[in-house]
């Protein structure tokens, strides 16, 4: 009787490892399907944008005619003439200068912000400061916009006797829209250096200062990298807050006070005046394949500075 129940416990034992392993094997192939569906997704996804824009963008070239070189390095803009120019240097140039601009101003005083709520007054960063960036992510572009509009332009105009509409307008409210990304991703950045590398510098006789210049920043340094590198990005492809402070004109700036287009500027406000499939209409996705392209190039220096960091680990 003894064997018995025995054999009936172990029976019953084994049937629910069996249903347990059964169970456990459907979960994970389950949750490994969902997972390379969802993969699949956004590589389709991925490829089909990177392929319609491409199309659209190529047709320039391929059907219109139109000289890559003449288009990449053309200083004048006019689709409409006789004949019709397509050159995009002023729109490559602007996009670049006000986001170098930016990320001049915002990379030194995002990462200075981050020191201060990580290293000098943690509990007032974090109370405070944090939620304040956090705020600041959360405006939407066209309020930084509307701010640079009404306070920014005026006050240019009056202090330099300008337009007030310039590219110094534009990198102003863009290192204001960046500032959060930058902050916040050093932040993270600084807080992952380890304790014990503080502890030893602060063993060895270095100052508080020391300790942060020489060796916290130093760990940190690809993370902040990464931080000024994304809101460059974000930067770069920014629309409406620029448009409306930097004049959109084609010329050339000669300073800082001159007003500009970048690309996103030029694409936003001429393709709603064009007709689909025409050189112009294609001309305005090109400057959109050239913004994908530089996205393209951005994640590339992101994963290398990533990399880079993970060697020096």
């Amino acid at each position: 009787m003894s064997h018995r129940s025995d054999t009936d416990r172990q029976s019953m034992i084994a049937k629910k490892m069996l249903t347990y392993n059964k169970r456990q094997l459907t979960e994970n192939v389950t949750g490994r399907t969902v997972a390379m569906i969802c993969a699949a997704l956004l590589i389709i996804v991925v490829l089909s944008i990177t392929y319609f824009i491409a199309s659209k963008g190529l047709s320039t070239f391929f059907v219109n005619g139109v000289s890559i070189t003449d288009f990449l390095t053309g200083l004048k803009w006019d689709p409409e003439g006789e004949p019709s120019l397509y050159g995009v240097f002023p729109f490559i140039l602007g996009s670049f200068l006000v986001t170098t601009l930016a990320a001049l101003i915002a990379a030194p005083l995002g990462i200075g912000a981050a020191i201060f709520m990580t290293e000098i007054y943690p509990n007032f960063g974090k109370k405070i400061l944090k939620p304040v960036i956090e705020l600041l992510v959360g405006i939407p572009s066209v309020v930084y916009g509307y701010v640079g509009l009404t306070l920014l332009v005026p006050f240019i105009r009056g202090q330099f006797d300008v337009l007030g509409f310039s590219l110094l307008a534009g990198g102003l409210v863009l290192a204001l829209m960046i500032l959060p990304t930058i902050t916040s991703v050093a932040a993270d950045a600084i807080q992952a250096v380890p304790q014990d590398l503080r502890n030893a510098s602060l063993a060895l006789g270095a100052t508080r200062w020391q300790t942060i210049w020489n060796i916290v920043l130093h760990s940190a340094l690809p993370g902040c990298l990464t931080a000024v590198v994304l809101g460059m990005a974000r930067a770069f492809g920014e629309a409406l807050a620029v448009q409306m402070v930097i004049g959109n004109t084609t010329k050339l700036p000669g300073s800082l006070l001159d007003p500009i287009s970048t690309l996103t500027s030029g694409i936003t406000l001429n393709m709603g005046n064009t007709i689909q499939g025409t050189a112009y209409n294609n001309a305005l996705w090109s400057m959109a394949l050239l913004l994908l392209f530089m996205s393209f190039v951005f994640i590339m220096i992101l994963r290398l500075i990533g990399r880079k960091g993970t060697m020096n680990k």
